[in-house]
């Protein structure tokens, strides 16, 4: 039988499991980026590891020219009134990032939605578009 090419070890596994049910009832987001390392092909939090709690600081984390997976929980209210949490994986695809790059994340997406559980994946090609996350978590 051949083996996955893409790998997810421990503590990736705990951190997205803690993740989605550390957030549940936040009353602010929280998101943590991950990266696909180079030399495993293992799927893992991006250096130095943090749970970002603000859109500016998660737009500042993300690289200019790579893709990455963030993992994000949105606290929101509804138009009636109610608060929801949605979870969703942002794909992170820059436009300036290699080819090798695009096709190296572009055939995980599916693998890391499915691990991490989420109930929609939003695309992006730029960092701002992470300040616009509200609307695009709306459509």
């Amino acid at each position: 039988m051949a083996s996955p090419l893409y790998t997810f070890p421990q503590p990736t596994i705990k951190s997205m499991r803690d993740l989605r049910f550390g957030s549940a009832r936040a009353k602010t987001l929280q998101a943590k980026i991950y990266e696909i390392s180079k030399t495993d092909m293992s799927i893992q939090e991006q250096q130095p590891v943090e749970l970002y709690t603000s859109l500016a600081d998660l737009t500042e984390a993300l690289p200019g020219n790579t893709p990455r997976f963030i993992v994000l929980s949105y606290p929101l209210i509804t138009k009636d009134g109610r608060q929801k949490t949605p979870y969703v994986l942002i794909y992170y695809l820059p436009v300036t990032a290699t080819q090798q790059a695009k096709m190296l994340y572009a055939g995980a997406v599916e693998i890391v939605r499915a691990q991490a559980d989420v109930n929609k994946l939003i695309e992006i090609t730029e960092e701002e578009e992470i300040l616009e996350i509200e609307d695009l978590i709306n459509e």
